[in-house]
């Protein structure tokens, strides 16, 4: 190697460089770009932060749930951590979601929160089913019989994502209140709405990479700092 030589920026670097141009950009163009809503006003744009968010979070959950799988079928202790992060932000995306959308819902509706919206319900089962991942696997001691009891778990939260899609499909045959962002024609709204959206949610996944780096990263050096203090007799 010669002296001109430079070491290539880490995985956690290159994805908070993109995550922060794209939310720049997401930004720029929630704000001064894409049209007012017709209905709901100035107010609807939250709909660019709140459905990624929401999306965000199946993604997430999807992604621990994918990893807990892997660990069951090869008892790779490493999947463990790569499993339980996606599941830890999960729950903090979820509760944003909910924030946002209970901001919304009062501008929009008049009321915090309505109980008659499948979609509304649904998710917050799913929400709460996941942040009770955490009472499961923090009551058994660490090591492979956590891991397992902690992967079945979100491989079987994960199963119930697909309830938000039907609470989706039976929003649209009865009359609720919530928007609907894609129906079997598609998106439901325009170019420039869909394009910002797009970009918003590509911003909102490149964030969440970011902080799983990260989080990632730190639980490591914290596990290897034990693993040294246990070894320095540090720790019974």
């Amino acid at each position: 190697m010669n002296g001109s030589h430079r070491a290539r920026p880490d995985r956690a670097t290159a994805a908070a460089t993109a995550a922060a141009l794209l939310m720049a950009l997401a930004l720029a163009m929630i704000f001064f770009y894409v049209p007012t809503d017709v209905s709901e006003g100035y107010s609807q744009r939250i709909f660019y932060f709140h459905v990624p968010i929401a999306l965000t979070t199946y993604f997430l959950f999807t992604w621990g749930a994918v990893n807990g799988a892997r660990f069951l079928l090869s008892r790779d202790m490493s999947l463990d951590l790569k499993s339980y992060v996606p599941m830890h932000l999960g729950v903090i995306f979820g509760s944003l979601t909910l924030v946002t959308g209970s901001i919304w819902a009062n501008i929009a509706w008049g009321t915090w929160w309505f109980w008659g919206d499948t979609q509304l319900t649904t998710f917050l089962i799913i929400f709460l089913f996941n942040c009770a991942y955490f009472m499961l696997r923090f009551s058994v001691e660490a090591g492979e019989r956590r891991a397992i009891f902690s992967a079945v778990y979100a491989v079987l939260g994960v199963g119930l994502i697909p309830l938000s899609v039907i609470g989706v499909h039976v929003a649209q045959t009865n009359d609720l209140i919530h928007p609907i962002t894609f129906n079997e024609n598609g998106a439901n709204m325009d170019g420039s709405m869909f394009l910002t959206f797009l970009v918003a949610l590509a911003a909102m996944i490149t964030l969440s990479v970011t902080m799983y780096l990260i989080e990632l990263r730190g639980k490591r050096i914290d596990d290897r700092l034990r693993a040294i203090r246990r070894l320095a007799g540090g720790e019974a």
